[in-house]
């Protein structure tokens, strides 16, 4: 480790070289992770919201919060853009301005580096439990607010000076449903010779073998994408600065851009619906706000009530990428949310809800949506749905695609859109509040499809 004569992107390219194991038992972690779903006998049901627990409805301002004063709060946002297809609107919002930490452990064995995973279960998750950092806590969540057990191998996350840390950056997370909301991402290496005890339901794997899972729907959570994606994956580049003219590109878009938002009592939100059991907008698209009843196992806490966000259908991400010179370039799009910090984050070319621009104006809908959902199977070079963050969102999902558009095609995208190397967009991520969780997920796919230089 100190001194360690080979350059981390070496190693990185060795790891996602490798596709099996000795660690791992099974030799596939989906059996493995099959194994765990067949025992695992948590659920979540939603109820009203009168049945939450230690949750309730504020009697001034009607937003919705713990009694503890932790976790988050369902409040509203008032928000103008100025020369947006849609200029004004009003909506819910998750407000949650503690960090949390999510942190995977690293190790070499045997030549090879190793990430330490976690299989586990979130009350949002679709198809069962999902691949998870090794920490992936709140700070309500590691400071015991719920008085459930310690969290499992968090010292390592906040002792790193003890270790060699290859990633530490906070990074944003959904901007459409939280507020400026951004968690420590982290990547902590720990010698070879010290011993790392394995807990039930955690397991080492090479990046080879996360590249492999995250080609199935699923299987990898939204949290463990982020921090894989901040890793100084070796992309092939071309021999100009990645990052050329890309920061002040964002800089003047951020500059011209006009965003003003307010926060509003969740009582005042004109369009939204409130019932016993769910706060929805009047046209039935968008999301819902409704609530829900946790059995958990495995968990620090066995059992809670907690609100929950449900998007009405499910989304669509993608990246259009194009080789030039010889290295893939992908087309991001500066995209503004309402929850983002500062004004806009770069997204995916296509990010949204096909089902919601059935409510708003034509010229609403992203321009590139319909070459995406008509692309010819022989272009699409990714395809998978992948769920969003369960702790907070019930049932989300959106599918993943990559798709190789054909020599000459779309060589100005227009103002809003850029062509540029992935190596440019990891060196953003070592930076806050650059490049959003939708695209951070597909830097993380496009490591599986795109071989990484040894140099």
């Amino acid at each position: 480790m100190p001194g360690d004569p080979r350059p981390l992107c070496q190693r990185l390219a060795r790891s996602a070289a490798v596709r099996e194991s000795p660690l791992t038992s099974p030799a596939d972690p989906r059996d493995w992770l099959g194994e765990l779903a067949a025992a695992d006998g948590s659920r979540a049901v939603p109820i009203p919201f009168a049945k939450l627990r230690r949750w309730g409805f504020h009697p001034g301002t009607g937003d919705l919060a713990h009694d503890s004063g932790g976790f988050f709060t369902v409040t509203a946002l008032d928000v103008r853009v100025a020369h947006g297809p849609v200029e004004h609107w009003s909506q819910p919002i998750l407000d949650q301005p503690e960090v949390g930490i999510l942190g995977i452990l690293a190790q070499e064995f045997a030549g090879v580096l190793h990430f330490l995973l976690q299989v586990k279960w979130e009350p949002g998750n679709c198809d069962g439990p999902q691949l998870s950092p090794t920490v992936q806590a709140t700070r309500s969540n590691y400071t015991r607010v719920h008085g459930g057990r310690a969290v499992p191998y968090l010292h390592y996350f906040r002792q790193g000076a003890r270790h060699r840390t290859h990633v530490d950056v906070r990074q944003s997370e959904q901007g459409s449903w939280f507020y400026r909301k951004c968690n420590r991402n982290m990547i902590v290496e720990v010698d070879a010779a010290e011993d790392v005890e394995v807990l039930d339901g955690f397991r080492w794997l090479t990046l080879g073998q996360l590249h492999r899972l995250l080609s199935h729907d699923n299987l990898v959570n939204m949290d463990a994408r982020s921090v894989l994606a901040c890793l100084p994956f070796p992309f092939p580049r071309t021999g100009v600065d990645p990052q050329e003219g890309i920061l002040s590109w964002i800089t003047e878009v951020r500059s011209r851009q006009q965003v003003l938002t307010r926060r509003v009592p969740l009582t005042d939100v004109p369009g939204w619906r409130h019932t016993g059991e769910h706060i929805a907008h009047e046209s039935g698209g968008f999301f819902r706000v409704m609530a829900v009843d946790v059995r958990a196992r495995g968990r620090e806490v066995r059992g809670w009530t907690q609100p929950m966000i449900q998007p009405v259908g499910s989304g669509v991400s993608a990246l259009l990428v194009r080789r030039r010179f010889g290295v893939v370039q992908a087309l991001f799009s500066a995209r503004v949310e309402a929850g983002c910090a500062d004004v806009l984050e770069l997204a995916p070319t296509v990010q949204c809800a096909p089902r919601n621009y059935l409510c708003l104006p034509p010229e609403a809908r992203p321009l590139f949506l319909d070459r995406v959902l008509r692309a010819p199977a022989e272009r699409i070079v990714f395809d998978t749905v992948l769920s969003e963050e369960g702790g907070r969102f019930y049932h989300a999902r959106n599918r993943y695609m990559i798709i190789e558009v054909a020599p000459g095609e779309l060589q100005d995208p227009g103002p809003g859109h850029r062509w540029i190397e992935p190596a440019g967009i990891t060196a953003l991520m070592r930076h806050s509040h650059y490049v959003n969780v939708e695209a951070r997920t597909l830097m993380a796919c496009l490591q599986t499809v795109v071989a990484p230089s040894s140099s």
